[in-house]
């Protein structure tokens, strides 16, 4: 599959998922918080009424509750309708300053007076919460008592464990749905675009491959030109334009890298392969007066393909060598269990300019009169992706920084 399909269809099902979990911990949130809202307005009535409902529930309309103005007393499915009373599961007890307790009212089977004595007595120094999950308890104080009452919640909370096991089976399945649908409609989306970059590589390629030709063929003849008649301005300004012609064909090479992740690898010293190539080129460093100083971990290994590699390291000492003002460095270290390679030069660009530069034919401020197609920085890019790897830039006060973790 397409890197690009791949990376669409997982935003966009991290962005489902994000969603959906908000929506629905919204929904079973405030669910869960209504249930508590009731309970809390039943036992305040029956801390109002002195711990008790009285025998049926069913006597005059209650006190209104100062938190709850707004409910509906009388209603026959709100919380503290008559029927709702009478049917309370719920026990209180009073306790006096020396831990004496006192029945006050028992409306409840799951437990027996004496457990629910003991459970009473824990909840002494606790205000108002839940307790063993599917209960909930006030605290308060009355005629120099504390009372505690108990309410069993567990049929009101019933509802709400329903609908959150819904949301969750929901959102799994729509979750699947979504991916499923990500796959197939991303298959449609991308392949104009798959096939457009094809057919833009395979363009590419040829165009490189046919410029090479000719380009060999006038060098020939240019060198025999100034054997047989010496060097003129019209040789010179073929020369020029053949070294033009010539790093442009070098940057087009390198769009030639598969977007296959079954390239053939190796085990590769990386610290020799970037210690070779860096002496190759010392010699250019010092004729643009670019100070290169370098800290390389030895005999650092990587499995990956040596070609392409190669070339990227190629691409990061050209690019260093291009825009250095007047130092350069290179950084190849093990950290933990990854690879890090840095490459520092500093620069005449500023801060935050480097957001594009390893899209494909981006050339920067710093390049201007350079020959670049700005084709590089988006090998090295290809190159590090194909080994599961990621690449980073960013400039800061005056340097340019390019790290690779592989």
């Amino acid at each position: 599959m397409n890197k690009a399909r791949k990376k669409f269809i997982i935003n966009a099902e991290c962005a489902m998922f994000i969603l959906l979990t908000l929506l629905l911990s919204i929904i079973n949130i405030v669910n869960f918080t209504m249930v508590s809202e009731d309970a809390d307005h039943l036992t305040g009535i029956i801390a109002e009424k002195n711990g008790s409902f009285g025998r049926d529930g069913s006597e005059a309309p209650p006190i209104r509750d100062p938190l709850h103005q707004n409910k509906r007393y009388f209603d026959s499915m709100a919380p503290d309708s008559p029927d709702n009373k009478a049917s309370a599961r719920y026990f209180t007890f009073a306790f006096d300053e020396n831990g004496n307790a006192e029945k006050i009212a028992f409306n409840i089977s799951a437990v027996t007076e004496e457990e629910a004595e003991k459970w009473a007595k824990s909840l002494l120094n606790e205000s108002t919460g839940w307790t063993n999950t599917n209960y909930r308890y006030r605290v308060y104080e009355l005629n120099n008592k504390t009372y505690v009452t108990v309410i069993d919640q567990g049929r009101e909370l019933l509802p709400s464990y329903r609908i959150l096991q819904i949301s969750v089976c929901g959102g799994a399945v729509l979750l699947v749905l979504s991916l499923i649908i990500l796959i197939i409609s991303g298959k449609r989306i991308f392949k104009p675009l798959e096939e457009s970059d094809r057919k833009q590589k395979q363009f590419i390629a040829n165009v490189e491959r046919d410029f090479k030709m000719p380009i060999t063929v006038i060098n020939a003849n240019t060198e025999l030109i100034e054997k047989e008649h010496g060097q003129s301005e019209q040789t010179n300004i073929i020369n020029r334009q053949l070294r033009k012609m010539t790093v442009l064909v070098k940057d087009l090479s390198v769009l030639s890298i598969s977007d296959d992740k079954n390239i053939s690898v190796s085990e590769i010293n990386l610290s020799d392969m970037l210690n070779r190539i860096l002496d190759y080129n010392r010699a250019k460093f010092e004729n643009k007066s670019i100070g290169l100083t370098t800290d390389i971990q030895e005999d650092i290994m990587i499995n990956g393909n040596e070609e392409m590699l190669r070339k990227m390291l190629i691409e990061l000492m050209d690019n260093s060598l291009r825009y250095s003002v007047s130092k350069a460095h290179f950084e190849l270290k093990r950290k933990n269990d990854r690879i890090l390679l840095r490459q520092i030069n500093d620069t005449t660009l500023h801060n935050g300019q480097t957001d594009q530069v390893f899209d494909r034919f981006t050339v920067l401020s710093n390049a201007e009169g350079e020959n670049s197609a700005g084709l590089g920085l988006s090998y090295v890019k290809d190159t590090v992706s194909a080994h599961n790897g990621r690449c980073r830039a960013k400039v800061n006060d005056g340097s340019f920084i390019l790290q690779i973790d592989l």
